[in-house]
Parts: structure tokens; C-alpha cells; sequence
């Protein structure tokens, strides 16, 4: 497929929320009294945590794989993922009749891993600091002949996430409210591309802003240079979903002309987040799901006076990780 960034369009964001109605959770847009008071502003949490299998991931995968052909679901889905683009393309594809084939990282965490198991996908594992995951997608698609459900690079996937930026600024707007800004969890980009598109739309006003664990900080360094950088994937980061190598080749462009500014959240930041989000918005959030709300605790965004929309975009945390997070509070 061509990756051009004009193939990303508001009404493809539109058509995939139709797509999605009665398949996705609407999940709530929360406001949180505790948390306005301590960044001195009002803040609107999109809580993806409570999607289906716990991440946004299922809205980008339902919009790809419910729009292939019936001879693609015969021959199979085929993905990587640490786990929450697995979990969603899973779903996504027992939904639809097709089979699906996993590549995950060995110590992708096992609650993950699990759920994958239980939604009937095989899983084929790699060394994610030594192997490379897309070469092994390769060898495999041309052994099988299957349909690529990348977990960011294509149009339907990035509209497919769009929607959750949609849905926010549909229930803010219900309730009166602009939104100043929107800090998106970001990885490699799909999230942040599809919500940057359909905000530029409905939203101009709004700046999209994103947050990254440092290590793994690749996108808004892409985004300054002017060209896609990789990160050093041999560093251990507790925010598996998000440790992406590098943009990807359809998501950079659309970031480098949307997105305003870009933040980096230390590990103890992050873990600082998912204490607050536990204690005070009483969720379960996992590392790479907390790094926006870390960037408005650490004060690396500042939303004092803003009405801020953030994305708390996974939930599915190793329990014992969490456990040991929580216990440190």
C-alpha cells in the first residue's frame, strides 16, 4: 500500500466511528477535581482504559479488518505487538471469522499475552533487542500469503484511532467546553495522526502536543530534525506499548505538520502518574497509557489556566509491575 499522508482524511475518522458504533466502547471523557486543582487548569481524561481489552488499540484494528475482502479473512491476519495492538487485531479478528498470527516480544507482559491466547490468535515470539520484527512479518506474509495489520502504518488504522479524538471533542463540546490542548500518549504515531487529523478538522484551535518515555522519545525528535530518527530499542523501558523503534513512514509527515511540542517523562514520573491515576481517578493504568497525564503532573506541559483533553490510552499492566508501583505510594 502507498503511504501517503492524504490518505488519512477527517471523513475516513467519520467513517470509521460508524464502523465502530455498537463494536467499540464510547469510553467516557472524566474530569477529575484533584487533578484540575493540582495543575492549576481543567482537564479532560479520554479513559481508553475502559475499551475493549483495555486500549485504544481495538478502534485502528476493528477499521482495517472489518473492511477486508472475504478471501483476505480466509487466508488470515497477521501483526506485531507487545501486546495491545495484539489484543485489538485478535478481537477485531475473531469478530470477523479470520484467523489471526501475532509476533510479540518474549517479555511482552503476560497478562497481554494471555488475552491474545484467549481471543484464539497464535503467537510467535521474538528477542525485541535483537530480532527484528518486520523482517519475521515478511518471511511469514510471504509463506501464507496473509493480510498485514500493521500496528500504525496504514490509513484505516489511523482513522480507526482518530475516533477516540472525536468522541472527546463530541462530549466536550456537549458540555460547552473548548479544547486548548490535547497531550496524546505516543508511540509510533497512529493515535496521535489520527487524532491530529480530525481535530484540525473540527477543532482548529487546538494544539496536539505528545508525550514519550525518554529512551524512547524518537517522534517529537523526528518531528525537530525534520526526519524519521530510530530509538536505541536494546534500553529496558517499563512502557512496553509505546517503545517503538521510529515513526512510521505514514505517521511522521502527518506529526511533523500537526503536532505542536513534545515531551519526555522519566520512568519515576510515569510511575508517578499511575499512582495518581490509581489513588485519585481510582483506574488502573499502564505505563505507556499514563505518560500524558505524567506530562501534566511533571509540569513538562504546563495546563495551568487551559482546558486540557489527555488520553490514559492502556490499562493492561503486569500485576506484579503494578503491584510494586502501587506499593511504593
Amino acid at each position: 500500500m502507498l503511504l501517503d499522508e492524504k490518505s488519512v482524511t477527517p471523513d475516513g475518522v467519520r467513517a470509521a466511528a460508524t464502523r465502530l458504533t455498537g463494536q467499540a466502547v464510547r469510553t467516557p471523557l472524566l474530569e477529575n477535581e484533584v487533578l484540575n486543582k493540582t495543575v492549576g487548569g481543567r482537564v479532560l481524561i479520554k479513559a481508553e482504559v475502559l475499551q475493549r481489552y483495555g486500549s485504544f488499540k481495538f478502534r485502528g484494528a476493528y477499521n482495517l479488518i472489518s473492511q477486508l475482502s472475504t478471501e483476505q479473512r480466509k487466508n488470515g491476519v497477521l501483526a506485531w505487538s507487545s501486546g495491545n495492538h495484539a489484543q485489538g487485531v485478535a478481537l477485531a479478528s475473531r469478530l470477523v471469522g479470520a484467523q489471526a498470527t501475532i509476533i510479540m516480544p518474549e517479555d511482552a507482559p503476560a497478562i497481554k499475552s494471555r488475552n491474545v491466547k484467549d481471543l484464539g490468535a497464535e503467537i510467535i515470539t521474538y528477542d525485541r533487542y535483537s530480532e527484528d520484527r518486520e523482517a519475521i512479518a515478511e518471511t511469514i506474509l510471504q509463506e501464507r500469503g496473509m493480510a498485514l495489520a500493521p500496528s500504525y502504518d496504514h490509513p484505516h488504522i489511523v482513522e480507526g484511532q482518530g475516533t477516540l479524538a472525536l468522541e472527546a471533542w463530541e462530549d466536550a463540546t456537549a458540555r460547552g467546553a473548548g479544547i486548548d490542548a490535547f497531550v496524546i500518549c505516543c508511540g509510533g504515531g497512529g493515535l496521535t495522526s489520527g487524532c491530529a487529523t480530525i481535530l484540525e478538522d473540527v477543532s482548529p484551535q487546538t494544539e496536539v502536543w505528545i508525550a514519550e518515555p525518554e529512551g524512547y522519545d524518537e517522534a517529537w525528535a523526528s518531528i525537530e530534525a525534520g526526519e524519521r530518527i530510530k530509538a536505541d530499542v536494546t534500553k529496558p523501558t517499563i512502557c512496553d506499548a509505546i517503545a517503538t523503534p521510529t515513526p512510521g513512514r505514514l505517521t511522521f509527515p502527518i506529526m511533523k505538520r500537526l503536532v505542536r511540542g513534545g515531551v519526555s517523562l522519566s520512568e519515576a514520573e510515569v510511575r508517578a502518574a499511575m499512582i495518581f491515576a490509581y489513588q485519585h481517578l481510582k483506574l488502573v493504568v499502564e505505563p505507556g497509557g499514563a505518560v500524558a497525564l505524567a506530562a501534566l503532573l511533571s509540569r513538562k506541559f504546563d495546563a495551568t489556566a487551559k482546558t486540557t483533553a489527555i488520553t490514559l490510552s492502556g490499562g493492561n499492566v503486569d500485576p506484579a509491575l503494578f503491584s510494586s508501583i502501587i506499593g511504593d505510594a
